[in-house]
């Protein structure tokens, strides 16, 4: 039997690159968490590379937790994440602090 309701939190690891060689494949895997979770944590703390489609790919998240009435939380961004935000001024979008600690958004 498979329950209707949506569990209280749900965590993804995000590893590797997120690039336009991978956004695509994830874009999916991240969009199927919001219907099963009040709360969504990405762990970034393993994302060694981020380009454009891979920011895109999290500002499409973020509007998609906005869009269901879900928590997103952006945990242990890695160096690199944070990076990406402060060059590309979604810093502020995404409300980013230092890498030891998380982020809701």
């Amino acid at each position: 039997m498979r329950s209707t309701s949506p569990m209280l939190r749900r965590i993804q690891v995000m590893e590797g690159p997120l690039t336009i060689y991978t956004a695509a494949e994830q874009k999916d895997v991240l969009l199927a968490l919001f219907p099963l979770a009040h709360e969504v944590e990405l762990d970034l703390s393993s994302v060694d590379e981020l380009d454009s489609a891979g920011l895109q790919l999290l500002i499409l998240i973020k509007r998609e937790s906005l869009r269901e009435g879900a928590h997103l939380l952006l945990s242990n961004p890695s160096p690199t994440v944070i990076e990406a935000f402060r060059l590309t001024g979604l810093d502020d979008y995404f409300g980013q602090v230092p890498a030891a600690q998380s982020v809701g958004v």
